[in-house]
C-alpha cells in the first residue's frame, strides 16, 4: 500500500491577496474593462534611462553573463557603499554589503543568518506579511505588536517591553520606516530609542529601509531621505533596493549592510541558496548611481508627493477614519468607516469596487489579521491622473453602494 505524501507544515502561510486581486484585474482588462489598479507597491515608470541604457548595451554586446560572488560583484557593492556616504554621509565598507536577489532575499538571508528556529522575533502589527509568513517557514516565532494609531503605527520601546513579559525574551526586532503599508516612519529620536532597547536587551535589529529617498519631509528636515541605523549602531542589519527609489521591481536587485559577525555566514547560505544575484540586473544597476538616475528617480518622487497632497485632502470626502499619515512610500492606509456600510468587510468592500466601478484596492486583513478587517491600502504609485479618476469612481461607488 503506498503511503500518502504529505506538504511540509513550514509551507502553511497565507497567500499575500493582492496576487489574487491582480489576477482579477488581469481577467477584467482582459474582457475590456478599464481598470485602475491601486494595488501593487510598483512605481509605473520603471528603470532610470541609464539602467536601461546599460543593459540593452550589456546584452547587446553578446558578454558571456556568468556567475557572480555569492555577495554580488565588488563594483556594484563599492556603489552602494558610496550611495551610502552620499545619502547619510557614513562610512559603510564594501565587505559588509550583500547583493542580493531582491529585498526578499537578504530577509531570507538574514533571517537564516540571525536566527534559530524558536527564536521570537517581533515586528509591528499592521506589516508587510511577508516579514511574518517568511519568519513562520523558517519555524521562528512572531511576535506581533499591536502598533496602531497611537503608536504611530510603529513598534516603541514600551511595546517592545510589553511583548517580553508576555512572551518572554525577543531575539529580533524588525523595523520598517517608511512601513508598508502605512507609511509611516520613525524619527531619529525614535529610532535611537529602539537601537538603545536592543542593544539592552541583546535583541538583533533588521531595519528594511527599502522606502528611503521616498519621502515627504518638512523643508528643512535634517533627514530628509530618513534615518539609516547604521547610523547609530552596526550590529544590527539594514535592508534595501533598487525596487522601489528606482523603479526596479522586476529587475530583483536588493542588498543589505551585514554586521561583522554575520558577513560569512551569509557569504555561505547565499553561495548555496543562489549561487548568486542576477549577473545582467547587477551590471545594469551601476547605472543607478549616475546624477543622471538619482535625477530622475527624485522626479518621480516630487510626483508622489503631489499625488499624496491629493490623496489626503481627499480623506474626509471619503469619510475614512484612524488615516496613517503616509510620512514615506507610496501608500494610504485607513480605516474604511462609515464607508464600509452594509458590506461585512473590507475584502467585500474591495471586490465590490473592482467589480462596479474597476478601482482595485487591498483589503487590510494581510497586513493585520486582527484589526485590518474595515481597512484598505491605496497604493499611488500609479500616478496622480490614475489616483485622481479612481477617487472619482470610489466616491461615486459609496453614494451608490454596491453599483
Amino acid at each position: 500500500m503506498r503511503k500518502t505524501l504529505t506538504v511540509a507544515d513550514r509551507a502553511n502561510v497565507q497567500p499575500f491577496a493582492v496576487m489574487d486581486i491582480l489576477q482579477r484585474v488581469a481577467q477584467l482588462r482582459a474582457t475590456g474593462r478599464d481598470i485602475i489598479s491601486l494595488c501593487a507597491g510598483e512605481p509605473s515608470g520603471g528603470a532610470p534611462t541609464a539602467v536601461s541604457a546599460r543593459a540593452a548595451e550589456i546584452h547587446g554586446s553578446g558578454m558571456p553573463l556568468t556567475y557572480t560572488p555569492p555577495l554580488g560583484t565588488l563594483e556594484l557593492r563599492e556603489a552602494i557603499a558610496g550611495h551610502y556616504k552620499r545619502w547619510y554621509g557614513i562610512d559603510v565598507p564594501a565587505r559588509n554589503v550583500a547583493v542580493t536577489t531582491g529585498s526578499s532575499g537578504a530577509f531570507m538571508l538574514l533571517f537564516l543568518a540571525a536566527f534559530n528556529p524558536g527564536d521570537k522575533v517581533a515586528l509591528a502589527r499592521p506589516g508587510y506579511p511577508a516579514y511574518k509568513n517568511i519568519l513562520k517557514a523558517l519555524a521562528i516565532d512572531v511576535i506581533e505588536l499591536d502598533a496602531g494609531p497611537d503608536s504611530h503605527f510603529q513598534p516603541t520601546p514600551e511595546l517592545l517591553d510589553a511583548a517580553v513579559e508576555e512572551h518572554g525574551p525577543l531575539a529580533g526586532l524588525v523595523l520598517a520606516s517608511p512601513a508598508n503599508p502605512t507609511g509611516t516612519m520613525v524619527s531619529r529620536e525614535e529610532l535611537t530609542g529602539l537601537s538603545m532597547w536592543c542593544g539592552d536587551n541583546g535583541v538583533r535589529l533588521i531595519s528594511d529601509e527599502i522606502y528611503h529617498g521616498i519621502t515627504y519631509p518638512v523643508p528643512g528636515s535634517p533627514d530628509p531621505k530618513g534615518i539609516c541605523a547604521w547610523e547609530l549602531e552596526r550590529t544590527g542589519a539594514v535592508i534595501s533596493s533598487f525596487s522601489k527609489y528606482w523603479g526596479m521591481t522586476g529587475w530583483r536587485l536588493g542588498w543589505a549592510l551585514v554586521p561583522d559577525d554575520l558577513v560569512q555566514a551569509v557569504d555561505a547560505l547565499a553561495g548555496n541558496v543562489a549561487l548568486c544575484p542576477p549577473a545582467p540586473a547587477q551590471l545594469a544597476a551601476l547605472g543607478a548611481f549616475s546624477e543622471e538616475s538619482y535625477a530622475e528617480a527624485d522626479a518621480a518622487v516630487a510626483d508622489f508627493s503631489l499625488t499624496r497632497d491629493f490623496l489626503l485632502e481627499k480623506v474626509a470626502d471619503l469619510g475614512w477614519v484612524d488615516v496613517a499619515p503616509a510620512d514615506g512610500a507610496f501608500y494610504l492606509y485607513a480605516n474604511l468607516g462609515p464607508a464600509l456600510a452594509a458590506f461585512a468587510d473590507s475584502r467585500e468592500y474591495c471586490a465590490a469596487l473592482l467589480e462596479s466601478e474597476g478601482v482595485a484596492l487591498v483589503p487590510g486583513g494581510d497586513f493585520d489579521g486582527v484589526s485590518g478587517f474595515t481597512t484598505v491600502r491605496l497604493s499611488f504609485a500609479a500616478g496622480y491622473d490614475a489616483v485622481r479618476e479612481a477617487i472619482a469612481r470610489i466616491e461615486r461607488f459609496q453614494r451608490h453602494g454596491r453599483g
